[in-house]
């Protein structure tokens, strides 16, 4: 679930490639972070310059989750610190619990 309207883009350890319809395709390998577009550091505030982070703005956060498949197949983990902040489940998740009476 990315926080009201921000879209995360991953940032990783290490890279891979994979062959697909005659195209490359980069991939996320490694340790995988939260990072939005146009930062230099990840949502839990590594910089990626020193970090020595790969950038992937055409993966999405949500894509770099084991149980998505895809872009995860060599994601080995996900720092719980973005985790919390740009969320572990899907975009389309309702919120783990709601006030239903608030105090007044």
């Amino acid at each position: 679930m990315a926080t009201r309207g921000k879209q995360y883009a991953v940032a990783a350890s290490g890279q891979w490639t994979e062959e697909e319809e005659g195209r490359r395709r980069r991939l996320p390998a490694g340790e995988a972070h939260a990072w939005e577009p146009g930062r230099n550091e990840t949502v839990c505030g590594l910089s990626l310059s020193r970090s020595l982070l790969v950038r992937f703005p055409h993966v999405h956060w949500t894509d770099a989750m084991p149980e998505s498949g895809g872009a995860a197949d060599r994601v080995q983990r996900l720092c719980h610190r973005c985790a919390s902040v740009a969320g572990r489940r899907g975009e389309d998740a309702r919120p783990r619990w709601q006030r239903t009476n608030p105090r007044p």
